[in-house]
């Protein structure tokens, strides 16, 4: 049974850091695309990183923000730094089997049930 849990969501001032992890099981996790997401209330839920070897980020987030694996312990971050308001939602981590190409726009197929980050101004 494929399992990915979030967790480091919290409520956070602008201008400040957070860190969320993604625990991930069941999958052979060194052969996934792996990626955060997000989504705020009333909006359409965006890509925000993704990895699988190279790196790639929403350019709303470059600069602030990193995606980076421990794969001996399975875990996906997202550091995220200089948080602004707009960072506000749910963030959800996903994973889908490497095919050649990992970006946010594959078809994900494995979901986390999320971790709300609030930013405040």
């Amino acid at each position: 049974q494929v399992q990915l849990v979030e967790s480091g969501g919290d409520s956070v001032q602008a201008g400040g850091s957070l860190r969320l992890s993604c625990v991930v099981s069941g999958v052979t996790y060194g052969m996934y695309c792996m990626a955060w997401f997000r989504q705020a209330p009333g909006k359409a839920r965006e890509g925000v990183a993704s990895i699988y070897g190279s790196t790639s980020y929403a350019d709303s987030v470059k600069g602030r923000f990193t995606i980076s694996k421990d794969d001996p312990n399975n875990t996906l971050y997202l550091q995220m730094n200089n948080l602004k308001p707009e960072d506000t939602g749910m963030y959800y981590c996903a994973a889908v089997q490497f095919r050649g190409w990992c970006d946010t726009e594959r078809a994900f197929r494995y979901w986390g049930q999320g971790t709300q980050v609030t930013v405040s101004s």
